[in-house]
């Protein structure tokens, strides 16, 4: 998986939470790419490239989508690397849209918009 690509998901992840998280975020929500765990950098850039291709696919008809469908999207996709890389996770790692903090949700479509504008603006 490209280090670069997961480290835009992990940039658009913290600065999302760093908009839209009440409060002071948990130190791991905002930690740098350097001290994000493996999982976690591999699922970033597992994600960021589904949505890439995804995006390519659609031939960037996913402007046309909602905020909300956008962020659903990488959250299933999120959910789908935590069913990889754990076991038996904690229900609020793949806690269902609708039971998501708004937070997340508004996070989640940020990132959607983040990897919808590289792939527009390089044509990666």
């Amino acid at each position: 998986m490209s280090t670069e690509k997961g480290r835009i998901f992990r940039e658009a992840w913290i600065a999302g939470v760093t908009k839209h998280y009440p409060g002071e975020p948990k130190r791991s929500y905002i930690a740098p790419w350097e001290e994000t765990p493996d999982w976690e950098r591999e699922s970033a850039a597992a994600v960021y490239q589904q949505v890439h291709d995804f995006v390519r696919a659609t031939r960037g008809s996913t402007a046309r989508l909602s905020r909300e469908q956008k962020g659903q999207f990488v959250a299933l996709c999120w959910i789908g690397q935590i069913y990889r890389h754990f076991e038996d996770p904690k229900p609020s790692y793949v806690a269902s849209w609708q039971d998501l903090p708004d937070w997340q949700r508004e996070t989640d479509a940020d990132i959607f918009e983040r990897i919808e504008a590289e792939v527009d603006g390089s044509g990666m």
